[in-house]
């Protein structure tokens, strides 16, 4: 069976971290491990309280779970503070960890701050450059890149600075752009606007080639752990040997349907139903 690591914080409510990561490992039949770098204590309403892990600890649980099983991918969410993220940075190394998938998650979706500002940094310089692909939303792409995204251009452009920090691939997830694509087609000879239809746009930039898949917009604001579960769709879909493109095309579809689907089962937001394409 294909295995994936991921290497996160810990979400009481289920909805993103470790456990959404552990439940869209399961609905791409891929067998999850998991290193917790922070403890939260969190509900649909809100991150009440984070306790970080000790980075060495961190490191044993990651060392413990790569000494027994062959990994086949790796996936980094929440890692709370620079010493954590060099500390996975030196596992990534010395274990030969596969395919790692970094999910740049800096704040969280009721802007408590995940990240600290020597995180940050660490995260640029130790983590990326040993990244197959980085997964930014908007908003932290316009972190990461230091300029807005107000346009498709803008959203190519900040694709390339990401880049040029190191991963081997960028993908910018759409799904908190404020702006909208033009899906445009070839007819008699001129190039004319599709219905308009609200679309997301996700953009994937290896170096060499921007690729862009779309998908209806959901119109469910909101809702809680969608980019933890794109992150991890995406590992799941390299540990079973599907080439990024189509990953990425995976990933976006699974997220997708899985708002589509969302639950309520508290008193604040939304969470996605993982499960959605599972009987």
């Amino acid at each position: 069976m294909r295995t994936a690591l991921t290497i996160a914080g810990s979400d009481s409510s289920g909805g993103a971290g470790i456990q959404a990561d552990l439940k869209t490992f399961v609905a791409f039949n891929v067998y999850g491990t998991c290193a917790i770098t922070a403890v939260t204590a969190q509900n649909t309403v809100g991150i009440e309280a984070i306790e970080p892990l000790p980075a060495d600890f961190v490191t044993a649980q990651i060392e413990a779970v790569a000494g027994d099983i062959a990994l086949h991918a790796t996936k980094t969410g929440m890692l709370a503070n620079a010493a954590i993220v060099e500390a996975v940075a030196a596992a990534i190394d010395e274990l030969d960890l596969p395919l790692v998938v970094v999910d740049p998650v800096m704040v969280s979706t009721d802007g408590r701050r995940l990240l600290d500002a020597d995180g940050e940094q660490a995260m640029r310089l130790a983590l990326f450059p040993r990244a197959r692909v980085v997964t930014p939303n908007v908003p932290e792409a316009e972190v990461l890149s230091g300029m807005r995204i107000t346009s498709p251009d803008d959203l190519r452009e900040a694709a390339r600075r990401i880049h040029g920090m190191g991963p081997r691939a960028v993908i910018i997830t759409g799904g908190h752009a404020t702006f909208e694509h033009e899906t445009r087609r070839r007819e008699h000879g001129t190039r004319k606007a599709e219905p308009d239809i609200p679309k997301v746009v996700d953009l994937l930039y290896d170096g060499h080639e921007i690729h862009e898949f779309s998908a209806p917009r959901v119109d469910a604001p909101g809702t809680h752990g969608t980019g933890c579960a794109y992150a991890s769709a995406i590992a799941a879909a390299l540990a079973l040997g599907i080439s990024l493109p189509d990953a990425a095309r995976d990933a976006q579809q699974f997220v997708g349907g899985a708002i589509a689907a969302r639950t309520t089962v508290g008193r604040g937001r939304p969470l996605l139903n993982h499960g959605w394409g599972r009987r």
